[in-house]
């Protein structure tokens, strides 16, 4: 299976396929296009799924990947820049999400997507920036994110999960069983695996903000 992104001559944003258009979100004069071949998450390439239902599993390499200034090891990669305000601790924001665990070979855990309100709609995850109920890798990821924006994180396990109550919980009983009992393993972590446990990809939509 194939999908194909396009890349902006000037470097400066990618462009890739959303689900509820066949076109892609940007307007380029001058592409490159490159095809990409879809594969499991692997050591070195990270598999992470585009915004569609069932998401496939395209590559991109580490290397594409950013470091988040000052945020303690989160890298990322963004696949649509977008346009409008960046969020500040104190605002009530709302997100879309997939979240995949990097030592199940790239499973996904949760997706708002899956959570529907009442319209039967999917319903987005809402927090509140910098209040510390979230893990510290999201909060870092959207406080530099623009409105519209989409961005794929790649969080260390320092900055994922460090207890059972932090949010995003999965709201399905056993995947939350399974996403615990993987990152909290005792035996695992007593054979020094807890560098790597609780390594988490997130692709990350910002939808909206409010100022409180």
């Amino acid at each position: 299976m194939i999908i194909e992104y396009c890349v902006a001559a000037n470097a400066t944003h990618v462009c890739v396929p959303l689900p509820w258009t066949k076109k892609y979100p940007c307007s380029v004069t001058t592409t490159t296009r490159r095809t990409i071949s879809l594969s499991l998450f692997s050591a070195f390439i990270f598999s992470p799924p585009s915004f569609s239902l069932p998401p496939p599993s395209s590559k991109f390499p580490v290397s594409d990947f950013f470091q988040i200034p000052n945020s303690g090891g989160v890298k990322a990669l963004d696949l649509l820049l977008g346009s409008g305000q960046v969020p500040t601790d104190g605002d009530q924001v709302a997100i879309h999400y997939y979240g995949r665990l990097a030592a199940k070979q790239g499973w996904r855990f949760d997706s708002t997507y899956d959570h529907k309100d009442a319209n039967g709609d999917p319903d987005p995850f809402v927090f509140v920036l910098g209040s510390g109920k979230v893990i510290a890798g999201i909060d870092v990821a959207v406080r530099s994110m623009k409105l519209g924006g989409i961005r794929r994180v790649i969080i260390p396990p320092s900055l994922g999960y460090q207890n059972t109550s932090q949010e995003p919980i999965p709201p399905n009983f056993f995947d939350r069983q399974r996403l615990f009992t993987t990152i909290f393993n005792p035996t695992r972590l007593a054979n020094g695996e807890g560098s790597t446990l609780g390594t988490l990809i997130f692709d990350i939509e910002l939808v909206s903000l409010r100022h409180n």
